[in-house]
């Protein structure tokens, strides 16, 4: 792969970073879009975008740390490594506290928070498309060795140096998996957009979806990362069981709500 765009002595442009900005824009920028759409003010939006990546940077780092406790706490030293500093951490941590962060400036700028939510939810999938494909580049997140055709072989002694991947073995391309999935994902919250029936509809379907698709393909990743009940499920398969219970739950909830609220009408 290509982990690195452009190295001019102490310059470096790392494709993962590189596909990690224009996964953000790409996402601000399809909300602000569908926000346009739907009567709301595309600013609103653009100013709610730079919070969420301050956020979502913050919070995924942290889950990192949450969910690698055991290793950080045996090896202090390695919170401010440059492993560490240069991985982004853990999608789930900061899409928690990017969503908070988000639910914050919805209640501050008096906004529809259900509404905001739907039109952005399918810039997340997107967005996430593309910073996989950056993950593909730099190695990281890599998948169990494999024998099918499709199998990946890492071979840059730089991206073993960065982020640990197996060289020269054939690996699932679990990166090229997810991204897959969430355009997919993408394209059926546009065309759910369009038919929405009640709000909150397009968020949930994808935080339910979005654990579902993830809760398949950590079986396939064999990367460092951390996991609970005995090594039987990693961290983001608990918080994706979670999101699904809880999903379903709103779900239902809202859109009750939203058939009484028509038969009163």
């Amino acid at each position: 792969m290509h982990p690195k765009i452009l190295d001019l002595g102490p310059v470096t442009i790392h494709t993962y970073g590189l596909l990690l900005a224009v996964a953000f824009i790409t996402g601000i920028w399809l909300a602000s879009r569908n926000a346009r759409k739907h009567g709301l003010n595309p600013d609103s939006i653009w100013n709610m975008g730079l919070l969420i990546i301050f956020a979502a940077l913050v919070g995924a780092k942290a889950l990192l740390f949450v969910s690698d406790f055991s290793y950080y706490s045996r090896n202090p030293g390695e919170i401010f490594s440059l492993s560490t500093l240069r991985s982004t951490g853990v999608f789930y941590g900061g899409l928690i506290l990017a969503l908070a962060a988000a639910a914050w400036y919805v209640k501050h700028a008096r906004l529809p928070g259900w509404q905001v939510a739907d039109v952005a939810a399918p810039g997340i999938p997107l967005g996430h498309a593309i910073g996989r494909l950056g993950c593909f580049s730099a190695g990281c997140c890599y998948g169990k060795p494999t024998d099918l055709p499709w199998g990946v072989t890492f071979t840059d002694p730089y991206a073993y140096e960065n982020v640990g991947v197996p060289l020269n073995v054939p690996l699932h391309p679990t990166q090229l998996y997810e991204a897959a999935g969430n355009f997919l994902l993408f394209l059926y919250l546009m065309r759910r957009l369009a038919r929405r029936r009640f709000r909150g509809q397009i968020i949930l379907e994808y935080m339910m979806l979005y654990a579902a698709l993830r809760f398949v393909i950590e079986f396939y990743r064999d990367d460092e990362r951390g996991f609970v009940l005995h090594g039987l499920l990693s961290t983001s398969q608990v918080i994706g069981l979670a999101a699904i219970l809880c999903g379903s739950v709103l779900y239902l909830y809202l859109r009750r709500r939203a058939a009484l609220a028509g038969k009163q009408a």
